[in-house]
């Protein structure tokens, strides 16, 4: 189908009366349909994505190729054929290496799997079948020279790289170019599919044992340099490198764990989530109830003692000395700052009608709030700190997050953070996205990291415990980096890191002392109930003043003193 349907050429030119066939495309239509009935397209889906406009408009840089195209995304970029120069040399060099072949009949070969090429791209490539294959073998000959540096495991082997390549490959990954190359491959879209990299090192090997041999010994290579997690030997013993879609569908699959996904686990922290939502709940009531009983004792309090002061000034002696004081009070700034929180207390009806244009929001303000709603909730490290849980690096993979709750230990694995680490994250969230139906581990892993790290101090303490290896030039930095990959796809549901964010908010929750802060901060200080409150023990204390200086004749002494 992709054969036929690359060979549609334009019908229609400026005049698409005259220059559109319908029985052509019709003949063309169904001679594709009938092709595509005799393929075998069972062992190739779509695996080389677009990255996700949301995504892409956060961060373009990190995922748009800065030196070197690979594939058919980014080809017709100007700005990228300088390196097409370096991908001839390396294709060249590739073919010298072939004992008694030339790379035409490597050519000849892919042409065949033309529409499994095709069918391994989200995106409809608009090339042709010889300028499509003849673009793989050349980025494909580029790319194993680029990896071929790391199964180099003597420094002495580095001279057979060639010069004209040295300033770009680097074994120590310390020039510049070959940090932005290694960016630019590892990129969702800067991809190709693996099977052409096995089929050019069958023919270069003369066994596809052989090949494979030496990709996996490159991509594990590969993966030591770019990964931020230490690689364990584990991580790769279940994996096969025919069953992997690309380089980047390898590296995610050696540091994502496999997931069973029981039902039963998911139930159970549903349940175990309710339960916990129904104590705080219950604990909320009882502290409302609490402060309603004591609102309502001072509110009576508070009318008994106006009332009393309202009868003691009918006094004629507090009628004529009352009026000068009060007049100079009720003009200082002071008393503006409490005018509001009165007037609402006093007159209801305006509240009531305030509370319905309230009610009155655009969509755009609710789609914010939900969102605000859905992001994920975790004190940063420097609370949890406070509350007393303590932070221990694993050696393993993402599986072994873990908190502790009878050590009140967070337990979460060592990562490198470098220059390359950001673009590398970033685009194992977006092919995560792109290719997974179910949880996205990745993603929320990111999202539990930005959650925790919010500040430099954050950085800093993960640092200093071992967790973080940071090589860039500050721990604000690796701040940064966290904080700007807080842009998710969807929401999702991981059970073993969802279980770890819960006992670490119910920890940290159950803190007598956390508790009665948030309590006082959402149900005293942010209610107009305890504002109104204060603001009348102010005025009782102003009128107390005033009667005060009524019977001592606080005016007069001011009064003298003015005069003299």
């Amino acid at each position: 189908f992709y054969k036929n349907m690359s060979s549609f050429k334009p019908l229609m030119g400026n005049d698409s009366k005259t220059n559109f066939h319908e029985l052509e495309w019709v003949i063309k239509i169904r001679a594709s349909l009938d092709k595509e009935l005799d393929d075998d397209d069972d062992g190739f889906i779509v695996s080389i994505f677009n990255v996700p406009k949301p995504l892409m408009a956060s961060d373009p840089y990190s995922y748009i190729p800065q030196q070197v195209a690979i594939g058919p995304y980014h080809f017709w970029r100007q700005e990228l054929y300088e390196m097409e120069r370096y991908k001839i040399a390396s294709t060249k060099r590739f073919q010298n290496q072939l004992q008694s072949l030339k790379l035409e009949h490597i050519v000849d070969q892919l042409i065949r799997l033309e529409h499994k090429i095709r069918a391994c791209y989200h995106k409809c490539l608009n090339f042709n079948v010889e300028t499509l294959v003849w673009m793989m073998v050349v980025d494909a000959s580029f790319l194993l020279e680029f990896l071929q540096v790391y199964t180099i495991e003597d420094e002495s082997m580095i001279l057979s790289v060639s010069s004209r390549m040295s300033h770009l490959i680097d074994y120590g990954g310390r020039k510049l170019g070959h940090n932005v190359i290694l960016k630019d491959i590892v990129m969702l879209e800067n991809q190709i599919p693996l099977f052409i990299l096995r089929k050019m090192l069958e023919f270069k090997f003369a066994s596809l044992e052989l090949g494979d041999d030496m990709l996996f010994s490159m991509f594990i290579g590969l993966y030591k340099e770019v990964s931020p997690f230490k690689l364990v030997e584990r991580d790769y013993l279940d994996i096969v490198i025919s069953d992997r879609a690309h380089l980047l569908d390898f590296l995610y699959n050696m540091i994502v764990p496999k997931l069973d996904e029981e039902s039963e686990i998911i139930v159970e922290l549903e349940n175990k989530h309710n339960d916990n939502e129904q104590n705080e709940k219950l604990f909320v009531n009882y502290a409302k109830k609490l402060v309603c009983e004591v609102w309502r004792v001072l509110l009576k309090l508070t009318t008994t003692l106006i009332s009393f002061f309202k009868k003691l000034k009918q006094c004629r002696a507090m009628k004529a000395i009352t009026w000068l004081p009060w007049t100079v009070i009720s003009n200082l700034p002071v008393v503006g700052i409490i005018k509001q929180p009165v007037e609402y207390f006093l007159f209801s009806k305006e509240n009531e009608a305030t509370k319905e244009g309230n009610e009155n929001l655009s969509s755009e303000d609710i789609t914010n709030k939900s969102l605000l709603i859905n992001e994920i909730a975790i004190p940063s490290v420097t609370e949890l700190s406070k509350s007393g849980v303590s932070f221990v690096a694993t050696k393993g993979d993402i599986s072994t997050i873990l908190f502790d709750v009878k050590s009140t230990t967070l337990y979460l694995p060592t990562i490198s953070v470098d220059i390359n680490t950001e673009v590398f994250m970033r685009n194992l969230v977006a092919y995560e996205a792109s290719t997974t139906s179910g949880p996205l581990v990745f993603a929320r892993y990111t999202e539990l990291m930005n959650g925790i790290i919010d500040t430099e101090e954050d950085a800093k303490i993960l640092r200093e415990k071992g967790i973080i290896l940071n090589h860039l030039k500050s721990d604000q930095e690796v701040a940064n980096l966290w904080n700007g990959m807080s842009k998710s796809i969807k929401l999702t549901r991981v059970p073993f890191l969802d279980k770890v964010i819960e006992d670490v908010n119910q920890h940290y929750n159950s803190n007598v002392s956390i508790k009665v802060w948030k309590f006082m901060k959402v149900y005293v200080f942010a209610s107009w109930q305890f504002l109104t409150f204060l603001a009348v023990i102010f005025l009782l204390c102003l009128m107390s003043l005033q009667v005060f200086c009524s019977f001592y004749r606080c005016n007069a002494r001011n009064r003298v003193n003015v005069i003299r």
